[in-house]
């Protein structure tokens, strides 16, 4: 029997398997796209040419404050590293001075980033350059108000960032399962909003009914419709922000796109390219799905990894298995998410959920749902095993464990394969 084989990502490592090629359905990759040769000068260039908007020296002025929004340790695959030393550079070129600009991790409501982090996101000579905060979603004194969206969500926004002078936000574009997209507005909400904006904005995740779990508005792809989006969006309308910076990976996590200037359209501009490079179409969904997060950060924890499991099930026959490969060496992180998992049943954890929302708590409703529509397979640390299983996660060691229980799960002796190199980004599109 001939056979494939394969290289996943793991953590930081490679995980090395077989499967017969008869078997195999599908590997599930996407349309990948080159970096540009000088990304410096493809950057600089993109802040001179943005979209629907002046060139970003035209519209800041000295003596201005500007607060710069950056994604936390859990999306360092932006490479800020990399591109806001050059930010800096250009704005001081533009006249603003180093002690007038702000970073702010925009945390939402994740643990705060450490000083070691801070190095890792904004690169040595940023910290030692520019004041660097980290977003506290529960100090209230530091909110500013603002007022209320049309669905009712009660707007209050870091002080930092709402006495600016201008607001620059920085960030990276992949799909979201929650409210079709990552990037643009996610920088104010949950970015820097207040916990009482973030647990009401997110609540719109749920489904009308008590007992209807979550909403199926909230998904990858989807934001015409999407109540969770579109109440975001009103948001950060509030704030009014002067530019946007996001970023776009390509299949090997290389940056491809950047997209500058109007913190709506521009965002827009960098969906689009999400759609061409991560959206796959496939013919059939599959007994077994292997999917690898793509390695570190995104298998840092369950929690991130879970985006994984999510656009692997929509590529897994109803009762099949997914087999996630996951290092989760920060299992832990968020604290509270596994707390979740301390209710009796779905429909107990779906209702404290309603009553007290935080977005770990949907994430765990979402992570029980996904139980119920096939197997879940985790390859990770044995210190992991017990603790996944609090997530309805059948934790392993191997790649050899995990296919011996994938089989026996989906009941096939000769089940069909889709692998996925890429689960994060790359999004199961079924056109049968």
């Amino acid at each position: 029997m001939k056979k494939l084989d394969f290289q996943l990502k793991i953590g930081t490592g490679k995980l090395h398997f077989s499967l017969p090629e008869s078997q195999i359905l599908c590997q599930l990759v996407g349309n990948n796209r080159p970096p540009p040769a000088d990304l410096q000068a493809a950057y600089r260039h993109a802040l001179d040419h943005p979209i629907d908007s002046p060139p970003l020296r035209e519209v800041v002025k000295p003596g201005e404050t500007v607060v710069i929004t950056v994604s936390d340790i859990t999306r360092s695959w932006q490479r800020n590293e990399t591109t806001l030393p050059l930010l800096i550079d250009y704005l001081n070129e533009a006249g603003i001075r180093d002690e007038d600009i702000t970073v702010i991790i925009a945390v939402g409501a994740h643990r705060p980033n450490s000083a070691d982090e801070f190095v890792q996101l904004c690169s040595p000579e940023v910290c030692r350059r520019i004041r660097i905060v980290n977003h506290n979603a529960w100090d209230s004194d530091n909110m500013v108000y603002y007022g209320k969206t049309s669905r009712g969500t009660e707007v209050s926004i870091n002080r930092l960032v709402a006495e600016a002078d201008r607001v620059l936000l920085t960030g990276g574009v992949i799909y979201h399962y929650m409210v079709g997209y990552g990037g643009g507005r996610k920088s104010i909400m949950p970015g820097v909003a207040s916990l009482q904006t973030i647990r009401q904005s997110h609540l719109w995740a749920m489904a009308d009914a008590v007992g209807e779990g979550s909403n199926p508005l909230a998904a990858n792809m989807k934001t015409v419709g999407n109540p969770g989006h579109e109440d975001m969006m009103e948001v950060a309308a509030f704030v009014k922000p002067d530019f946007i910076v996001n970023v776009v990976p390509n299949l090997d996590g290389e940056l491809t796109g950047i997209f500058t200037g109007n913190w709506v359209s521009a965002w827009l501009a960098a969906t689009r390219l999400v759609d061409e490079i991560f959206g796959v179409p496939i013919a059939a969904q599959a007994d077994i799905v292997i999917a690898s997060t793509g390695g570190h950060p995104k298998d840092i924890n369950l929690y991130q990894a879970q985006k994984t499991i999510d656009n692997a099930v929509y590529a897994m026959k109803p009762g099949g298995a997914v087999i996630l490969l996951a290092e989760c060496p920060d299992i832990m992180e968020p604290k509270e998410f596994f707390d979740w998992f301390e209710h009796p049943n779905l429909l107990e954890l779906e209702k404290a959920v309603r009553a007290n929302f935080m977005i770990s708590g949907w994430v765990a409703v979402r992570q029980l749902e996904y139980t119920q529509r096939g197997s879940i397979i985790m390859v990770t640390r044995q210190e992991n095993i017990e603790l996944a299983k609090r997530a309805g996660v059948h934790g392993v060691t191997t790649m050899d464990e995990a296919l011996q229980l994938a089989y026996e799960k989906c009941g096939s002796d000769r089940p069909l394969f889709t692998v996925m190199p890429q689960g994060a980004n790359t999004f199961p599109i079924l056109t049968p």
